[in-house]
């Protein structure tokens, strides 16, 4: 089961590179495209109108779901930033109480964040809003891809939870030896 909820994560943590490699290649695209149309205007050519509008409205959009995709990944990898100055030197059953206290508090403000960020989807879907850019995007698929991550880092949040109550802390940061 813990091979298959890494793999789970790893999954998410893909999705988030795969979304940064296409921002990267759309860059890529887009700066070629300009020193192209440049350089046959310096040969007095007419340029090829390489210039694809929207692309930042897009990438902006790549960069959400990278972001929220990634973050159950991160979490699990121990690539969250946690303050452990005070926890730390905590006794080991005080410390397995206020672990289990501060995920629970995680959990439920990813779970009210996950809640409304499905809601305004569902809002922007029955409305049909779109991206006011170029490009009209419908509104509801970076949304829908922001409450995937926030559910995916739920389902982390809780996986962890079950592991510290087992008072396996090495889940929580990967520098320490379990216990």
């Amino acid at each position: 089961m813990r091979h298959a909820m890494d793999r789970f994560y790893g999954l998410g943590g893909a999705l988030a590179a795969l979304q940064l490699l296409i921002i990267m290649l759309m860059i890529v695209i887009q700066v070629l495209g300009r020193i192209i149309d440049n350089t046959l205007l310096m040969l007095h050519q007419p340029p090829w109108g390489l210039n694809v509008p929207g692309l930042a409205e897009i990438a902006g959009f790549l960069l959400l779901g990278a972001s929220f995709f990634g973050l159950a990944y991160t979490f699990r990898a121990g690539a969250h930033i946690r303050v452990t100055l005070i926890i730390q030197h905590l006794p080991r059953a005080f410390r397995q109480v206020m672990e289990a206290l501060m995920i629970l508090l995680a959990l439920g403000i990813t779970l009210y964040a996950a809640w409304n960020g499905a809601w305004l989807a569902y809002d922007s879907y029955d409305f049909g809003d779109v991206s006011i850019g170029m490009v009209p995007v419908p509104l509801w698929i970076p949304q829908s891809a922001m409450s995937a991550g926030l559910l995916w880092l739920a389902i982390a949040l809780v996986d962890t939870l079950f592991e510290v109550l087992k008072g396996n802390f090495a889940t929580l940061n990967h520098s320490e030896v379990q216990e």
